[in-house]
């Protein structure tokens, strides 16, 4: 079986270093980059598996690099992050991102990261999930992954369709979002924030609801979480 090549790019040669390491122990082939325009470089000689992405890089920064990226491909995306930069934490989670790392880290933690962000991406739907859904004048086709609404497709970013998918397989039922967390993320709010589920939820909502302000199908539970009303 080929091994799935990881990007790590950052600015930080013994974060490149201790991050090569372990994703080589565990089995992966790594490229490396140390800024923006390397990145970028790296990504033109053909597409990794996966991309390690530090936020904060000279020459052409991490979100400049994640929307290069997203202008040709779903190709997954961690971001590495400063414990102080939520803002652009949540900025990239906005542009795209799968996920985020915080810094300090465990190399560990970040490894166990990169492996559940793959399983994820290349998981088969199950018969059940893959049955055509309708709501409103929105037609859901989670084997093809596509989104048709009024007629016309839709364009929803992968972890915005894999959330609608999940509220969708559970109508009516009210999760919180460190079950979205575990369903949606395979992880869990001592990993990552639950405000990420948050910024997922915003940027869905600009694609399915009519008025996103006041949202006739992805609701807001308040003090819980979110719930797909079917009524």
């Amino acid at each position: 079986m080929a091994k799935h090549t990881i990007l790590v790019v950052d600015d930080e040669p013994m974060v490149r270093e201790v991050l090569t390491q372990y994703l080589q122990a565990d089995g992966f082939h790594v490229v490396d980059a140390a800024d923006g325009d390397e990145a970028v470089a790296a990504l033109s000689n053909g597409l990794p598996d996966l991309v390690l992405l530090d936020l904060m890089l000279p020459k052409r920064n991490g979100l400049e690099v994640l929307t290069y990226i997203r202008q040709t491909s779903a190709l997954p995306v961690i971001l590495l992050t400063a414990r102080g930069d939520e803002a652009d934490r949540v900025q990239g989670l906005e542009a795209g991102a799968d996920d985020y790392v915080v810094k300090p880290f465990s190399a560990r933690e970040v490894v166990a990261r990169v492996r559940s962000v793959l399983r994820r991406t290349a998981a088969t739907p199950t018969p059940e999930a893959a049955m055509v859904l309708e709501f409103g004048d929105i037609i859901v086709d989670p084997a093809s992954r596509t989104v048709v609404k009024a007629g016309k497709p839709v364009d929803v970013p992968r972890k915005e369709f894999d959330l609608l998918t999940c509220l969708l397989a559970r109508p009516d039922e009210a999760l919180t979002r460190e079950d979205l967390l575990r369903l949606v993320w395979d992880s869990s709010s001592e990993w990552q924030d639950p405000s990420t589920v948050t910024v997922h939820v915003r940027r869905l909502r600009r694609v399915i609801e009519a008025d996103p302000a006041n949202p006739d199908f992805i609701v807001t539970v308040y003090g819980i979480g979110y719930r797909f009303d079917s009524d």
